[in-house]
Parts: structure tokens; sequence; C-alpha cells
């Protein structure tokens, strides 16, 4: 039996935690799955993964043999990469992650560009807000919006978000238009919920402020937000590179304009800069070279 597949299927069983759930991902059977497995285990001579009714566990054994499958698993991505055609085309699977609102807003555009310059290229797009581990969901690149990026990470910044305080016309003229951050404890404010909360830090060329805001609504996704600002729903702090184009053509209004919320910077996050496979390396550079001039 194939032993790399072997370890394929091994490392979904591993991650998905079910047999069921590898089979029906690697489209085989069940009975497959077990057969594999079972064949890992008789080649190394050792109990790789502990069996209940509910759920599938890695013994000590099993988690030593995941790493080095993943290990295993990437090298041979790595090697069909490299020894592509002379033309030097890029081919093979890629695996991104980033926020939600920065997918819709640029991430998804950009990888429709990329992509039409490497046609044999495949990408695997995981739309989250959520830290994922990228070793074990075997992500290549993460792009994420912090200024603490995971110091076990190489990160590479490639761009400043900045933000602005936003609200929508029809809000302003019902409920009028904050001309001091203190004033914002009378307004209908939203933010999002793993950002500030209900603490709000604004500058001007003179001072900074620490305002407390009871906001009326937290959403953990930064689209939503944008969706509930656009309806008249209130004051929220937004990323520029999700709100210019709507103060642009008038469907939300800066507030506050001589007051900034905090910076944060845009990273591109990758395991190791060991063995970067190609494609990694060119949607790397591709991207460093369009946010470098994109209008944030």
């Amino acid at each position: 039996m194939d032993r790399l597949t072997a370890a394929q299927v091994f490392v979904e069983v591993a991650n998905s935690g079910s047999f069921s759930a590898a089979a029906d991902k690697l489209d085989i059977s069940r009975a497959m799955v077990t057969r594999y497995v079972e064949e890992m285990e008789k080649w190394l001579g050792a109990r790789l993964l502990q069996r209940t009714t509910r759920r599938v566990t890695l013994t000590d054994a099993g988690e030593t043999c995941l790493r080095r499958a993943q290990q295993m698993l990437e090298l041979m991505e790595n090697m069909e990469d490299e020894t592509t055609s002379s033309s030097d085309e890029l081919r093979g699977q890629l695996r991104l992650t980033c926020s939600t609102s920065f997918a819709y807003a640029q991430v998804a555009s950009l990888l429709n560009a990329f992509l039409k310059n490497h046609p044999l290229l495949k990408i695997d797009l995981n739309v989250s807000d959520g830290a994922l581990n990228l070793v074990e969901s075997r992500i290549d690149l993460a792009i994420r919006i912090s200024n603490e990026p995971d110091p076990m990470l190489i990160a590479r910044p490639l761009a400043t978000c900045e933000s602005f305080l936003v609200a929508s016309p029809d809000y302003l003229t019902q409920h009028g238009n904050p001309k001091h951050p203190q004033e914002l404890a009378k307004h209908r404010c939203m933010t999002h919920a793993h950002v500030g909360k209900n603490a709000l830090r604004l500058t001007n060329e003179n001072e900074e402020l620490d305002i407390n805001i009871e906001c009326y609504l937290r959403v953990n996704e930064t689209t939503i937000l944008l969706r509930s600002a656009l309806s008249g729903g209130g004051i929220v702090m937004l990323p520029t590179y999700l709100v210019n184009a709507e103060i642009a053509q008038g469907n939300l209004r800066i507030v506050l304009p001589d007051w900034r919320p905090p910076s944060f910077t845009i990273y591109a996050l990758y395991p190791s800069r060991r063995q970067l496979a190609p494609a990694v390396r060119a949607l790397l550079d591709f991207f460093i070279e369009r946010f470098a001039v994109l209008p944030w």
C-alpha cells in the first residue's frame, strides 16, 4: 500500500478527529481509511490513535508521527513545485488564510489577478477571524492585522492599516455629528467583539484620549459592522481598506475627522524561511508589490 497516501490519510484523520470525516474529505470509503491507518501503525510498529465512540485522539507516538507526516507531505508538495516544467510555471496547491473583511475588500480580487498569471496553480483560501495554527492546519501563508504578530512565525510587514470612525449620513442627520470624543457617549455606537470592546483610544495633534463607550452592538465580524453602519445603525470604527470606497461614494461620513484611532500593521505570516515553496514566494512578492501602492 502506498505509504505516502497512508500518511496523507493519517494526517486527515488526526486533524479531523474522525475516520468518517477523513473519508468524506478524501472521497474514499471509511474502510479504506481504516486500512491506511492500520498500514501506518504496522509500518511504524506503534499504535498511533486512540479510538472511542465519540472521537479519535492521538497517542504519544501519534503526536510524533503527525509532525513528521506533515513535514513529509509538505516536502513532497515543495518538490512538486520545484520540479515544474522548464517554463517555470507555478503549479500545485497553496493554502492561504485571512480575515473575512480583508478577503472581501482586498484579497479576493488580488488572488484573481495572481491566478490569471499562474493558471496551473490552485489556491485554498481559509477565511477566518480566529488564530489558526499554521503548521497543524498546513497553511502556507496568513494575512493578519495586528501590532503583536505571533513571535513563533516569520512576520513580513505589508502595509499600515488605518481606521476611521464612521456613520451614515442618515444617522448623523437624525442624531447630530459629535464635535468632541466625549460626546460619543450620547450616541449609538457599535464595536468589534475582539477589538477594544468598550474602550476607544483616539489621538489628535495635541492629545490622546481613552474613551469608555457603552456600545449597544458587538459583532465578531467586520463586514457585518459595515452593513450595520450603512443602514444607519450608528457610529463604528472601521478600517480604511473597507470604508474608503463607501466614504468616496457618500454612503458613509467620517466622524471626528481630527481624531484618529490607533493604526495596525498588515502582516504576511508564514512558519519558516526554510524551504519556502516557489508558489508561496511568488504570492508573497505579489502581495508586497500590490500592497505598496493600494490606497489604504
